[in-house]
């Protein structure tokens, strides 16, 4: 696998360096969607999936809510209803369509999303040509904020188009990919992190999501870390084992999960002359042993983990064990956009699948929301969910690091999430 050539989005940057990364971050979207047929994207196939043409929106009315209104003068909206039609959750700055009947708009067109892009586009390059203005600074800072987001619907795109491929009995192929075979055999080790006081979160320069700080210290217990992944032929032994069947397993609203949602598998796979097959985006192919399991909840992790005698690492222990290590991984530059078996001797801490640990996504000490708007980014979704390490597949290698906080709800599947095993050194 090899690692991205891209660096990293600057903290702060000359005007044309910026310009040049705003077009190609807004060029990525459009390239991730390219594929499609118009009939592709207006659809929304589960709450949590958006229609593509809305992520190309929502992150466009972005830029146009948090840098064109307040800092272009007399800037003119591209349509006084996308402000509606397009805010996704943001309360402080006006309503918003409800998020279950997103694929119920079949107006705007797939046409005019792509006008409204280029329409947004062309103001935000006056506004950044203008770096002697006093407020470029808060301009370059929401920018930069507004790429990464964009990045992380990016993301989406993939898990969504996924999932709408997935949902048609002809099992399209969003496009042909060649995944990797085992390159070696497969082995795994433990790595050992030692009991004591370690630093977490974000620190120096660079850009960082505000719930990545402070930076603060904690204490971790002596623990082993599994040098790599959980893989799909490990997980099928646990299916195989009944584990789907066995109550003493499941964490309480897990086996209610299981039980109402009728799951016997991770999500997309079914099982064909006693073969098991998934979808992928290249479409119905068979699951390889070899990969690390995917479209795993966090119950089915915990219960995984417990069946194997096992637990899930905490997020602290993680990060303790992937800062010392380099970026590097399945991430979105190798283009295989699914999990690969392991390469070389890397331990898939960044790529291939989002990594569910057992913590609660919640504020670290000290974390203070910010003010206006842009607080309600990320801190008003502290409760009720768990975190995620790592990066997947379809995540851009300048968009991860070590300090990472991704987080979900405990059932949720559609995302690239996996898992790796914990232990305690006794």
């Amino acid at each position: 696998m090899m690692a991205s050539s891209l660096s990293k989005l600057p903290e702060q940057t000359s005007s044309s360096q910026l310009l040049a990364d705003y077009l190609r971050v807004r060029e990525d979207s459009e390239n991730i969607c390219r594929p499609l047929e118009d009939e592709d994207y207006g659809l929304q196939t589960i709450v949590d999936v958006s229609p593509p043409k809305w992520h190309l929106a929502h992150v466009s009315w972005f830029f146009e809510t948090f840098l064109l209104k307040p800092f272009q003068k007399n800037y003119k909206e591209f349509h006084p209803q996308f402000a509606h039609l397009f805010n996704s959750y943001y309360e402080t700055v006006g309503s918003f369509h409800p998020r279950p009947e997103r694929g119920l708009l079949a107006r705007p067109t797939v046409k005019e999303i792509y006008q409204y892009r280029a329409y947004v586009d062309d103001a935000m390059q006056v506004l950044l040509a203008d770096e002697n203005r006093p407020d470029y600074t808060e301009i370059v800072n929401r920018t930069i904020l507004g790429l990464h987001h964009e990045q992380q619907h990016q993301e989406l795109l993939y898990t969504d188009i996924k999932h709408i491929f997935a949902y048609s009995p002809l099992r399209p192929a969003y496009r042909d990919i060649h995944y990797p075979s085992l390159a070696q055999e497969l082995t795994s080790q433990w790595l050992e992190i030692a009991e004591g006081i370690h630093e977490i979160g974000q620190v120096g320069k660079g850009f960082a999501y505000d719930n990545e700080y402070p930076r603060h210290k904690t204490y971790v217990n002596g623990v082993r870390l599994a040098s790599r992944l959980v893989t799909n032929g490990e997980f099928m032994s646990f299916i195989k084992a009944n584990g789907y069947q066995q109550p003493t397993l499941w964490l309480s609203d897990g086996w209610k999960t299981v039980q109402q949602q009728g799951w016997q598998a991770p999500l997309y796979w079914q099982q064909q002359d006693d073969s098991w097959w998934h979808m992928t985006l290249s479409g119905f192919k068979p699951v390889d042993p070899d990969a690390p399991v995917c479209h795993i909840s966090l119950y089915e992790a915990d219960a995984y983990a417990r069946w194997a005698g096992k637990r899930l690492p905490t997020e602290a222990e993680w990060e303790s064990l992937a800062s010392q290590y380099p970026l590097f991984g399945n991430l979105r530059e190798t283009d295989f956009l699914n999990p690969v078996p392991l390469q070389g001797e890397h331990h898939q801490l960044f790529g291939d699948v989002w990594e569910w640990t057992q913590s609660a996504y919640a504020p670290y000490p000290g974390y203070k929301t910010p003010p206006g708007a842009i607080g309600e980014y990320n801190g008003k979704f502290m409760s009720n969910q768990f975190v995620l390490r790592g990066g997947s597949c379809v995540t851009p290698t300048e968009h991860i690091r070590a300090t990472y906080r991704n987080f979900f709800y405990a059932a949720d599947r559609w995302q690239f999430s996996g898992f790796r095993l914990a232990e305690d050194l006794t």
